[in-house]
């Protein structure tokens, strides 16, 4: 597997040959190089980091703290703790940026690193470049033994992300506490596990399920939040006669929820529904990338805003959200932003604004679903040979298509009237995405396996 390098983070499997996954020596090169890179953007000499739950972390953690040290800058640890915590870490702390261990929904042989600027923001395509081209070249070095930097552990800030989100003034405690919710998590054997049943208890949530909650690393299920990886806690919801199911990824920045029933409120629209809740008290703009539902613009207009398209990842998100003054935004895949609270995907905040809208409907999570319409989106992946040249594949899939409406600020988005199809190499695997959007499962599958289809063609011309 090949080592995988971009604006998400330096990722990939465990072991191996260097250069080619995630060994030793591409942590220390990595981590040298970012620490080099922002050297001179902050007085600070304070770096801030943290952990998923998985098997390596421990691994990835010291060799990266380790090497934090060595190139002179202090290291605040907070252990096994969430993505979104590390953010909101590093500006309390002053610090010169952060490193976040996790490989988000990737799978357990998976681990990455995702580095923070001193806003506790992902680092831009230019200071991602920047630190790839050093780590390439190794044109960094380390300080004497006088100089080295000094190690410290912090486990507060799951009191203090939790006591942020109660705080927050939209978030209800006391509607929440009011209906006395029964809730099932999933904490998939990581961070969740810990973060969101205490959260969960602070806001009056007294009878909390939690399953997977073993903190080993060892997911008992492929990690990502879908639908198909969820149907154990589908079934406990079920079982449990819980008002609600809630899984997270295993760094806590993606949410979504099961209903009374089991069934899926639909990763797409946990956003929908927190954007809805939050324009019905503060009217402004939204912001989601272009592989998400069409929804959430339905919402934004009919509150009186508008809509924003931005490319996919989080760093572009919240580029567009600033550019725009969004007061809400976010990602499909259950990536809520809340730019008051701090730009970055954060379930904890997603749960307690979503919580907060249930409770403040008095309808169950199902009839809260029923309130927004129910596009499907269909999410389909190709795997890409290291030879694939993906720029002249598009070219000729968009020029088969040249008489729709197309987008091609990130990949390559066509729409079909009131249909759309979205093309794009992933930022996290070697694979390319084809995420498709229809107001029936049959016509949004019909249009990817068309696009599929038609890809399978181009690739065989390539061969």
């Amino acid at each position: 597997m090949a080592l995988i390098k971009s604006i998400s983070g330096i990722r990939g499997t465990i072991g191996g040959v260097p250069g080619e996954n995630l060994t030793p020596v591409d942590i220390v090169k990595f981590t040298a190089a970012f620490i080099t890179i922002i050297s001179g953007k902050s007085k600070s000499k304070t770096i801030v980091i943290g952990r998923d739950g998985r098997i390596s972390g421990k691994i990835v953690s010291t060799l990266c703290s380790s090497t934090i040290l060595a190139c002179g800058f202090n290291v605040i640890d907070l252990g096994i703790t969430t993505t979104p915590t590390v953010e909101m870490a590093v500006k309390a702390e002053s610090a010169a940026g952060g490193v976040i261990i996790t490989a988000s929904h990737n799978p357990a042989e998976w681990n990455a690193l995702k580095l923070l600027n001193d806003q506790g923001e992902f680092i831009d395509a230019s200071v991602g470049n920047d630190v790839l081209d050093l780590a390439e070249k190794e044109e960094f070095s380390f300080e004497k033994v006088d100089k080295l930097g000094f190690y410290s552990c912090d486990n507060s800030y799951l009191k203090k992300h939790i006591d942020a989100v109660l705080h927050y003034p939209l978030v209800d405690v006391k509607a929440i506490r009011k209906q006395q919710y029964k809730i099932v998590v999933d904490g998939i054997n990581s961070s969740g596990s810990v973060y969101v049943p205490a959260l969960l208890r602070e806001l009056g949530v007294k009878d909390v399920v939690v399953i997977n909650s073993e903190m080993n690393g060892i997911f008992n299920h492929n990690p990502e939040p879908l639908p198909k990886n969820l149907t154990t806690l589908s079934n406990e919801v079920v079982q449990q006669k819980a008002d609600l199911g809630i899984a997270v990824d295993p760094d806590v920045d993606r949410l979504c929820f099961v209903c009374e029933d089991g069934s899926m409120f639909g990763e797409e629209y946990t956003l929908v529904a927190v954007a809805d809740y939050v324009l019905g008290k503060r009217k402004g703009n939204t912001v989601s990338n272009l592989s998400s539902t069409k929804s959430l613009k339905e919402i934004t207009i009919q509150h009186g805003g508008e809509y924003f398209p931005s490319a996919v990842g989080e760093v572009n998100v919240v580029e567009k959200m600033k550019q725009v003054n969004a007061v809400i935004g976010g990602e499909g895949n259950g990536g809520v932003i809340v730019p008051d609270f701090h730009y970055g995907r954060d379930a904890l905040i997603g749960i307690g604004l979503f919580l907060s809208h249930l409770a403040n409907s008095g309808k169950s999570i199902k009839k809260l679903r029923s309130l927004y319409p129910d596009y499907v989106i269909s999410k389909n992946k190709i795997p890409l040979d290291k030879e694939t040249d993906v720029k002249k594949l598009l070219e000729k899939i968009k020029d088969k298509y040249k008489n729709q409406k197309v987008n091609t600020e990130d990949g390559l988005k066509i729409e079909f009237d009131n249909d759309w199809v979205h093309l794009r190499p992933s930022n996290t695997e070697p694979i390319l995405r084809i995420y498709s959007e229809s107001n029936f499962e049959t016509t949004a599958e019909n249009i990817a396996k068309k696009i599929i289809s038609d890809i399978q063609e181009e690739l065989n011309v390539q061969k």
